[in-house]
């Protein structure tokens, strides 16, 4: 590594950059330790559920990449967004930002804004320093041009710019069904009108452009982000994959992307990278319960469209070969938030310039002795919502007052079930001993609840002013599939 001298020497820093250097100086050390910067691959999946895979679950199909991914890596068990809601989770993923900082809130429709440029993606981030990058899958976090994965970051794409569900073959009627779902290639639409027969090869082709692109960038620093379109509804699997899992369609369809985990864990080691990769599998939120059994699976209270760990909790597995303590299960309070910091921390990038809410959790993630969590709080919401706080250790959480939808009836085969409104008062759980959130302890606990509350109208004077709020009231009024 050029000694700090030769490094202001060659680039011909100001004194205002030699400041910026010499505060990236131990992230530089990370980034060099091996002679070059990691590689990122993030696969990440719409609407599965915490126990969709084995071994966090025990589904009566067989998922042997992932288990393999699994011992190789470390499983997270208590794994977050900050909101379980399509657009929403992938924003907070690729920004480090809360949903109510961006006002990505919910999940918008076709031919949306989106994202507003000016928060800066991984992708962006990551390019500064010297990474090729790409995202290969369901984008959605804008669909016009200065919103699409080519002005956000990503050298290369491919995919739908929102959910798969959002055509004109969905069983309800819907505003956005008059719009055709496009699969975009590179910025171009390369098919105009997705049909059922296109459907089923997503996972193929998102695997096969995975794969491609591991094989051709293996020389040079890499960030790879596959956001699967499936398990969400409706479910499709390639013809290889059908009847393969013994278990009905849903089956199918996780044994296909166990399958595309596989491919892309292969083309790591067949291009001997795998020592210098850091893989991270999760989901941006819990099952779409309605469509029963064409869903997932979870333990927790309620599910997607939820603040309830039904709708936040994802299963999580980390591998990096020599970093992260293999075969481990860690219980760490973690959120999507806090990916975009580390990854930085990682690669030594600089943050953007624009605020973010995420932490470097490193210590936290290898498990270093006495680390403890940078941030004090977490907040989730649901929508337009801003509905409760956890700890920043994950051992308690705060429910404020609010509504939320429970499913009556699941649907089956594909139609959506019924959901009723129910509402939940003040409420503190010890997410330690009642993980399911069934035993509201704020009476025994006032001193904690009221912290915690502290802290959440302190957070809601900041991002949840009545001006804001408005605004996304709006804004998911007229775009947003909630």
């Amino acid at each position: 590594m050029p000694s700090r001298r030769d490094f202001l020497r060659i680039t011909g820093l100001s004194a205002a950059a030699q400041l910026i250097f010499a505060g990236c100086t131990t992230q530089m050390r990370t980034a060099s330790a091996t002679g070059r910067k990691p590689n990122f691959v993030v696969i990440f999946l719409d609407d599965s559920g915490w126990a969709d895979f084995k071994p966090f679950g025990k589904p009566s199909y067989d998922t042997p990449n992932v288990r393999q991914l699994a011992n190789e890596g470390c499983c997270f068990h208590n794994f977050h967004v900050p909101q379980a809601i399509c657009s929403a989770s992938r924003g907070a993923l690729l920004t480090g930002c809360y949903p109510e900082r961006t006002k990505l809130v919910g999940a918008h429709g076709p031919r949306a804004r989106g994202m507003d440029p000016k928060w800066a993606t991984i992708g962006q981030v990551l390019k500064t320093a010297g990474y090729q990058t790409a995202t290969f899958g369901k984008w959605h976090i804008g669909d016009e041009p200065d919103t699409r994965p080519p002005a956000r970051g990503f050298d290369e794409s491919c995919g739908l710019m929102y959910s798969n569900d959002m055509w004109k073959h969905h069983p309800g009627t819907r505003s956005f069904d008059k719009f055709p779902l496009q699969f975009w290639e590179n910025g171009k639409v390369t098919i105009e009108d997705v049909t059922k027969d296109d459907q089923e090869n997503l996972t193929t082709w998102y695997t096969e452009h995975a794969v491609d692109f591991i094989k051709r960038k293996k020389d040079s620093p890499f960030f790879l982000y596959v956001p699967h379109s499936m398990p969400h509804v409706p479910i499709f699997c390639s013809g290889k994959f059908r009847g393969r899992s013994g278990t009905g369609l849903y089956g199918d369809v996780m044994t296909e992307i166990d399958w595309s985990v596989g491919q892309i864990m292969k083309a790591i080691k067949d291009s001997g990278i795998e020592e210098n990769t850091m893989v991270i599998f999760s989901s941006d939120n819990g099952p779409w319960t309605s469509y029963g059994n064409h869903s997932g699976k979870t333990p927790y209270r309620e599910s997607k469209g939820t603040s309830f760990d039904g709708g936040t909790r994802s299963a999580c597995i980390m591998k990096y070969p020599g970093k992260i303590p293999p075969g481990k299960v860690s219980h760490k309070m973690l959120c999507t938030i806090d990916v975009l910091p580390t990854l930085a921390h990682l690669a030594a990038a600089r943050l953007p310039d624009n605020p973010v809410d995420g932490k470097n959790v490193w210590n936290l993630i290898t498990d270093t002795p006495g680390a403890n969590n940078p941030q004090e709080y977490y907040s989730f919401s649901t929508g337009n919502t801003f509905e409760g706080l956890f700890s920043g250790d994950g051992k308690w959480k705060l429910h404020l007052p609010h509504k939320y939808r429970f499913l009556a009836q699941a649907g089956n085969d594909g139609q959506p079930g019924k959901y009723e409104q129910r509402e939940i008062g003040l409420s503190l759980f010890d997410m330690e001993k009642d993980p399911f959130e069934t035993t509201n302890v704020i009476e025994k606990y006032p001193e904690v609840a009221a912290k915690l509350q502290r802290l959440a109208n302190e957070h809601k004077k900041q991002f949840w002013s009545d001006t804001k709020l408005s605004s996304m009231k709006t804004w998911l009024t007229n775009e947003a599939n909630t």
